[in-house]
């Protein structure tokens, strides 16, 4: 899983040639061409090919997404399961995580995982 987050991370950081060394400064401008596919199993990274599946801890999914689609926007859980501690939007696509996981998605009238209402 920590290799699938460096190379999302480099996916994200090699576009813009910010590598240096060992070490990388993730930009805080989002890279052109990156986008989210929502899917039965979570997200798919395009154009890469990686995924963020469900399961995945929500410290090492926010930053990336809010690094490619900027600041999400914290919604309220009324209506929500009692699991889901967090439920935040980027444009129509929402996303869902318990204190530990990517639990679920939204978008529109589609959706995958648990999610609220």
């Amino acid at each position: 899983m920590r290799i699938r987050a460096c190379a999302l991370a480099l996916e994200l950081v090699l576009p813009l040639g910010l590598l240096a060394g060992c070490v990388a400064a993730l930009p805080s401008v989002p890279p052109p061409g990156i986008a989210f596919r929502p899917d039965p199993g979570g997200l798919a990274v395009l154009p890469s090919g990686l995924r963020m599946d469900f399961g995945r801890a929500p410290e090492g999914m926010i930053p990336i997404v809010e690094r490619a689609l900027g600041r999400g926007e914290a919604l309220p859980l009324a209506g929500c399961p009692p699991e889901i501690a967090a439920r935040i939007a980027w444009g129509g696509l929402e996303l869902f995580f318990t204190g530990e996981r990517f639990v679920g998605w939204r978008q529109g009238a589609a959706r995958a995982g648990d999610t609220c209402g």
